[in-house]
């Protein structure tokens, strides 16, 4: 489950790690296996994820945790069609606040 991050422009591995409750080892690795996630590094090497960085982990995130895809199959998911999968990702996240907020609504009677 994803946690909204402040805005910022630029986000630490911890703070990243944190808002999607994994290791920091785990974001070190998709890192590393997805070429969409490109932080920046300070003079002391520490990783500085941007927004479009934390918006392709949630994109990730979605793939591999939620919907069981391997590491090849979310590459090949990104690769082949980025756009429809961003634009389905996003479909689901409102949907998935939508029923949040009816559920609340119920729950309130």
């Amino acid at each position: 489950m994803y946690i909204d991050l402040p805005e910022k422009r630029y986000y630490r591995i911890g703070e990243v790690a944190k808002a999607f409750d994994v290791n920091t080892s785990l974001i070190r690795f998709w890192e590393k296996e997805f070429d969409v996630i490109q932080p920046k590094k300070n003079a002391k090497g520490n990783r500085l994820f941007t927004q479009e960085d934390v918006a392709n982990f949630k994109l990730i995130y979605n793939l591999v945790k939620e919907r069981g895809f391997t590491l090849d199959g979310a590459k090949q998911k990104l690769k082949k069609n980025p756009e429809e999968t961003i634009n389905n990702h996003e479909i689901i996240s409102r949907l998935e606040a939508v029923k949040a907020e009816l559920i609340n609504i119920k729950n309130q009677l």
